[in-house]
């Protein structure tokens, strides 16, 4: 059978594939420590008991016919109180577009801008971009990042590559990484955008940027979250937010994203989900509206959410960080923000017990796995090449005491390679 060359040349998820793998694993009764999917377990991390109850009660009195293609009314207005009131964005309810996840909205936004063969601009590792470009066509223009800059992009490394671009693919905090932008790093972005506008000519297809924050209020101690057009008012008809409760509401299932920015891009998005069917649950969007609303509600879930979350966090880089004090080869990055630990375990060209070189990452994990019973994505899934010692830890799936418990299995299987 003949595909497109576009199905026929796709990459399926790195990252799917490894917690698929494990998952069966654990279905077939292994114990294993799984830090690989950015989800939540609910027995773990459930929703908010006023979301659920909301959800309940929006079945119960039969939303259950199509919603608007732009979302519920009364969920965008919600939206974009919330929005205002606690990030200072003063958005329209009308530039707000409703939409299943965080994924349908990204996807909306590069076939909204981008053109077969145009230019997108992302920094390595990040999330899923290489196969939004794959989808759209576009030209895939991956900046490299370093760690000593907590692997967010700086506007040094980003400059080179922004002339003739459509469309620049920013997170913070970051999927993989955990890690955000400062803000003199923000700016100094933002003001490459803006100076890369006023170069073209009238007429001329401008430089967009793509802003996901999904994560956003998911910061730790002083960490404090930025974006665009709070910093650079001018992005205001350039910049594409992407936001939604999945991650700070710990509601990953229960498919509740949101866009906002320019009218001319949020209108044509809405055109292109309309046509997919990809809107956000009727009953959800109903229970959202009226939940978000609820400030008591809301902050009291995130304090204890958040501090949970960070405790998991915590106890993995200290454990990881007691094996670096005592001289074994692994470090790791102090969590700021997101589900996210960036480990470090820099064992490649070593040999396990049973006589395998390692060699890359993907090779690492499967070791990891069998002999420490502990899965992690390698940043190779996220853009980066295979041999970079870097690992993504998700914490939303497991349990604080069975990071804890792996953290020993991880010892032993770093100390018995040679």
């Amino acid at each position: 059978m003949q595909v497109s060359r576009m199905a026929g040349s796709l990459i399926g998820s790195e990252i799917i594939k490894i917690g698929n793998e494990v998952n069966d694993m654990i279905r077939k009764g292994e114990q294993i420590c799984n830090l690989t999917i950015g989800d939540f377990d609910p027995s773990i991390f459930p929703i908010p008991a006023e979301l659920q109850t909301e959800i309940t009660r929006a079945y119960q009195s039969g939303h259950t016919n199509y919603p608007p293609a732009n979302g519920m009314a009364a969920l965008r207005e919600a939206a974009a109180t919330f929005t205002q009131t606690r990030l200072g964005l003063a958005y329209s309810p009308n530039d707000f577009l409703v939409a299943g996840g965080s994924r349908p909205l990204i996807y909306a936004t590069y076939l909204a801008l981008v053109d077969p063969g145009d230019k997108v601009v992302f920094p390595v590792p990040s999330w899923n971009n290489n196969h939004y470009c794959h989808l759209s066509a576009a030209e895939a223009v991956m900046v490299e990042t370093r760690p000593e800059n907590n692997f967010m992009p700086t506007a040094a490394e980003l400059a080179p590559h922004l002339a003739g671009a459509t469309l620049l693919a920013l997170c913070s905090p970051l999927n993989p990484t955990g890690t955000v932008f400062s803000r003199e790093d923000l700016e100094a972005i933002c003001d490459l955008v803006l100076a890369e506008n006023q170069r073209r000519q009238p007429g001329e297809k401008p430089l967009y940027l793509l802003y996901d924050q999904i994560y956003w209020l998911l910061t730790f101690g002083a960490t404090e979250h930025y974006d665009p057009v709070n910093l650079r008012p001018e992005l205001r008809d350039y910049t594409i937010y992407i936001d939604g409760i999945s991650k700070c509401l710990a509601a990953t299932g229960v498919r509740v994203g949101y866009a906002f920015g320019p009218a001319v891009v949020i209108d044509k998005m809405k055109a292109i989900l309309g046509h997919v069917g990809a809107w956000a649950p009727k009953a959800e969007q109903v229970a959202t509206a009226s939940y978000l609303p609820q400030t008591e509600a809301v902050d009291g879930f995130l304090g204890q959410f958040k501090d949970k979350v960070q405790h998991s966090l915590d106890a993995l880089h200290q454990g990881l960080q007691a094996l670096k004090a005592d001289g074994l080869p692994v470090d790791s990055m102090v969590p700021m923000g997101a589900i996210y630990l960036t480990a470090k375990l820099d064992v490649l060209g070593k040999t396990t017990p049973g006589g395998q070189v390692l060699t890359t990452t993907k090779e690492l994990t499967s070791y990891l796995i069998s002999e420490a019973r502990l899965a992690l994505v390698p940043f190779s899934a996220f853009g980066t090449d295979d041999s970079a010692p870097w690992f993504r830890m998700s914490v939303g799936g497991a349990s604080l005491e069975s990071i804890q418990a792996a953290l020993p299995r991880l010892r032993a299987a770093l100390e018995a390679l040679r």
